[in-house]
């Protein structure tokens, strides 16, 4: 359900997804400047309002983010690019998953390939590896910063200190990665 909220003299429009499942309330906005709200059942409008009204300044900031790199060329990539590159995209993360482990030895359960918003990957307590197809089109040293970060995700599902010593022992420059990374849309 669309719904608007007045955010430091902005008119805000965002989509307000109720949802049985939910434990908690849930902000995201998507490379296309969308603002998704994701409200537990039990939850009022009110709090749901205040919760938005609490994290103002990133919203404005994340929306004007989104706004500078609409035209960006990975946010041009459509669905038909996807399809077509889905496959080049497993053989590559696939091929790079198994040099890293040679040196980590996680057990994973599977690698999938999909055309994600907002993530670059991402993985499951279960031990499932996600990627975004658009891994493709980055720098080599970006891309195996991801898939580093997401194999080590396997023995510490955190960021917590243990975790990125884990990333630092193959990618000893992920600040850096991760910085550049935040600036590509």
């Amino acid at each position: 359900m669309q719904k608007e909220i007045l955010l430091d003299s902005q008119n805000i429009i965002y989509t307000l997804k109720l949802s049985p499942r939910a434990k908690r309330l849930r902000l995201a906005i998507y490379c296309n400047g969308e603002l998704v709200v994701t409200q537990p059942r039990f939850m009022s409008l009110r709090t749901v309002e205040n919760f938005i009204k609490e994290h103002a300044a990133w919203i404005i900031k994340k929306s004007e983010y989104f706004k500078n790199v609409e035209s960006g060329p990975l946010s041009q990539l459509t669905r038909r690019d996807y399809l077509n590159r889905r496959e080049e995209a497993r053989i590559l993360v696939a091929g790079r998953i198994e040099y890293f482990n040679r040196f980590y030895n996680f057990k994973y359960l599977q690698i999938n390939i999909r055309d994600q918003k907002t993530r670059w990957g991402s993985c499951s307590r279960r031990g499932s590896l996600n990627f975004n197809f658009r891994l493709l089109y980055l720098p080599e040293s970006m891309r195996d910063y991801v898939i580093v970060h997401e194999l080590c995700h396997l023995k510490e599902l955190n960021h917590s200190v243990s975790f990125w010593n884990l990333v630092a022992q193959t990618v000893p420059d992920f600040r850096d990665l991760k910085s550049k990374l935040m600036r590509i849309n």
